[in-house]
């Protein structure tokens, strides 16, 4: 079973940018979704972005022209990079292969 490492969260003024980092332990290629979930405090995980084998990406509307999704299958590492980003977007982050493996979170927290 893949093993998912999530990298790249901190602290960022609102307007700024963090890319994120999914470090897969084996091959991703194969994987049909690779996705971001996040999750604030006292809310539920919710989708942010995924990306298919194929390199189709879905976005949840509060991220679509803020946030890209990437894959590199070559590196088996999954990015996400987070544009203009708001005080909203604080949340623990999570990669996720297939919604059946979740790597452990990264914070990110935007706040002045």
């Amino acid at each position: 079973q893949v093993q998912l490492v999530e990298s790249g969260g901190g602290l960022v003024q609102p307007g700024g940018s963090l890319r994120l980092s999914c470090a897969a332990s084996g091959s991703i290629s194969s994987i049909y979704i690779m996705g971001w979930y996040r999750q604030a405090p006292g809310k539920q995980r919710e989708l942010v972005a995924h990306i298919t084998s194929g390199g189709t990406t879905n976005y949840a509307d509060s991220v679509k022209g803020r946030f890209t999704i990437s894959r590199d299958n070559a590196k088996n590492t999954v990015y996400l990079q987070m544009n203009s980003l708001k005080p909203e977007d604080t949340a623990v982050y999570y990669c996720t292969a297939n919604t059946v493996r979740w790597g452990q979170g990264t914070q990110v927290t935007v706040s002045s």
